[in-house]
């Protein structure tokens, strides 16, 4: 991945972005070739060295059953936004800008290890449910479904696991950019209201390293 220092996230703010991640694409090198699926994962940072990625695919879907060459790579994603430059105070000055794109996003490397037991995968599908049902009035439980259903269900998916060896994240807000500029990109993105784009905002402000630097000023 290209990194430039701007926007390289701390560690945490990396841990945040795997704990909250949706569907993220799973990817290795198999013996005829790169094989992707896009997977919902949970995080596991109490995992190994480096935490884990845990997943489950369906059975038919034989990239699991297909030898892995190297790592395999989780590529996750978090909220990205077209930038325009009508928003650069510079635009009014001299009018050379240009169009970007802001996004968050890492690439995950690791070990991948199957998980072909029906008790591990309930346990996955337990907490992954629970996370995303969190918040809900009524949340769903797979209690909810008929033990023999559930039964059923487990036998035709697999787990994954990827043990996570090295994490290349970059979150690309605009760091890079005077003052001025953030502030204009970030009430931009507000007012715009497209899909991601106050998450994207919410997220050039709070890593703005002009903001940064004034807050330990005046401590």
């Amino acid at each position: 991945m290209y990194l430039p220092k701007h926007f390289v996230p701390d560690e945490a703010a990396v841990r945040e972005l795997l704990a909250h991640q949706g569907a993220s694409d799973l990817i290795t090198m198999t013996p005829e070739g790169l094989v992707a699926t896009l997977l919902p994962f949970e995080y596991d940072p109490e995992a190994g060295e480096h935490g884990a990625l845990i997943g489950h695919m369906a059975r038919g879907n034989d990239q699991w059953r297909r030898p892995v060459q190297g790592e395999a790579m989780v590529i996750v994603r978090g909220p990205e936004a077209y930038v325009t430059p009508s928003w650069y105070p510079a635009k009014e000055e001299h009018h050379r800008v240009v169009p970007t794109w802001n996004y968050i996003t890492a690439h995950v490397y690791g070990q991948l290890v199957v998980h072909d037991d029906p008790a591990w995968i309930e346990g996955h599908i337990r907490r992954l449910t629970d996370r995303h049902e969190a918040g809900r009035a009524e949340p769903w439980s797979v209690d909810q479904a008929p033990a023999k259903f559930v039964e059923r269900q487990l036998r035709a998916i697999v787990g994954v696991e990827v043990v996570i060896s090295r994490v290349e994240a970059k979150f690309k807000l605009s760091q890079n950019q005077p003052q001025g500029t953030i502030e204009g990109v970030a009430a931009g993105l507000e007012a715009r209201g497209r899909a991601d784009d106050a998450a994207v905002a919410a997220a050039v402000r709070a890593h703005d390293p002009h903001a940064a630097r004034a807050g330990r000023r005046e401590h």
